[in-house]
Formats: C-alpha cells, structure tokens, sequence
C-alpha cells in the first residue's frame, strides 16, 4: 500500500516498486490524500482553470498512471496545501490498514522542509499503524501485524534527511514508470527530473551489487528489518 499525499507523489516516487510488485502477482493500492490542487498544479492556475477543473484532471492523471502501473487507486480528496490530519482522515486510514492489510507500506519521509504536507503524511501513516495494530480500536477488522514501512525519496533528499537503505532494481519496469509519470500533465517539467534520479539511483545500486542496472529507487526504512540473517 502507498500512502501519497498529492495524486502524483505516488509516481514520482514510487512508480517503479508498484509496477515491479504488481507484475509479481501483488494487490497493490494507493491511496491519495489529496489532488495535489492548490500546491502542485500550478500550470493549470496559470491556464485559468478552475478549482473543480483541476481536480478532475488531476484525478484522471493519476486513475492512467496507476492502471499503467496496475495498482488499485482510492482519492480521499481531504484538500491540500495545507492537508489537516483530522480524527476522520486519521481513522479513515486505520480502517483501510485493518481492511486491506498490507504487507509492506510506502509513503513520504518525516523530514521535507518544501512541503508540509509530506511529514504530515508520513505521520499520520505511522500513526495509522500504530492504531491499527490496537486490539481495543474499535473497527469491524482485525488488528493488524507488524508492516515494514518505507519513506520513498523525496523531492530534495539532501534536506529531508534522507538515508538509502534499500536501492530497487526497476530496470525491468522502467518503460512502464515513464509512461505513467508522462501521464501527469500538470507537471511536464518533472518528466526528465525523475528519469535522471532513476538513472543515478541505478548507477549506485550496480556499483553496490555488481549487477547491470541501469533504473532504480531509493527507500529509507522506518523500522529495522528482522530475520535469521543478514540481507
């Protein structure tokens, strides 16, 4: 499951691990808190569009890019810039946690001193967790187990704190990450931005396996990783 605070975010930023996982045979969702309206639709303010105009197109941006990519898609539509985390938006997520259950979580990093939306995000997502892992909240499901939660990289990771702890081969769905991330209009100017991460992330990740790949992410874990041995 990924939590993205604005219907792109999601794209950017983890559009390689959700292709990856849904030709594995993965249910992958995403949930999306906002349109990204008023923060991240500038061109279209530009154009004179209006505020319903620009959340249809941005919620058609993102319903191509996540059938391209093969994940479920969920608009909570709770307004950005600023997103307010309120008991319903908070319970909200809770309730999908206990219904869906998710294996592993995706969202933003705790630090983004650009936008605030994006800590927000992150911790009303471990906050969500932590409820859903509650035998006393009162929900219709089950609690949950122990997700590992990941923050994909941000925007400007020097200044958000932002540590590699895991560096995903993408290579094979790359194609697909480009054609999803052409699918976002609005923001054109991040097409070539996020290729060119890709190809860096993907330089560090042969030099640090020895293996040819060419597109990569980078996640940072929340939690430590547990087992029987070293990975």
């Amino acid at each position: 499951m990924v939590v993205s605070a604005h219907a792109a975010d999601f794209v950017w930023r983890a559009g390689g691990a959700i292709a990856l996982y849904s030709e594995r045979g993965w249910t992958v969702r995403v949930l999306c808190l906002t349109y990204g309206e008023r923060g991240e639709s500038a061109s279209l303010w530009k154009e004179g569009k209006s505020l319903d105009e620009i959340k249809r197109r941005r919620r058609e941006e993102a319903e191509r890019a996540a059938d391209i990519l093969g994940a479920e898609i969920r608009f909570l539509d709770v307004g950005d810039y600023p997103i307010e985390v309120t008991p319903d938006l908070r319970d909200a997520l809770v309730q999908e946690f206990r219904k869906y259950r998710p294996d592993v979580l995706l969202s933003h990093t705790f630090v983004d001193p650009y936008n605030a939306d994006h800590p927000r995000t992150a911790e009303l997502v471990r906050e969500a967790r932590i409820l859903a892992q509650a035998h006393g909240y009162p929900s219709e499901y089950a609690p949950i187990g122990a997700p590992q939660l990941y923050s994909f990289e941000p925007h400007q990771p020097e200044q958000c704190q932002f540590r590699i702890d895991l560096l995903l081969d993408i290579t094979p769905v790359f194609e697909k990450k480009r054609q999803a991330m052409e699918c976002m209009q609005a923001q054109e100017h991040l097409w070539a931005y996020y290729t060119d991460v890709a190809k860096r992330r993907g330089v560090q990740a042969g030099r640090n396996s020895g293996q040819p790949i060419v597109y990569a992410e980078a996640y940072q874990r929340v939690f430590p990783s547990v087992g029987g041995e070293f990975v």
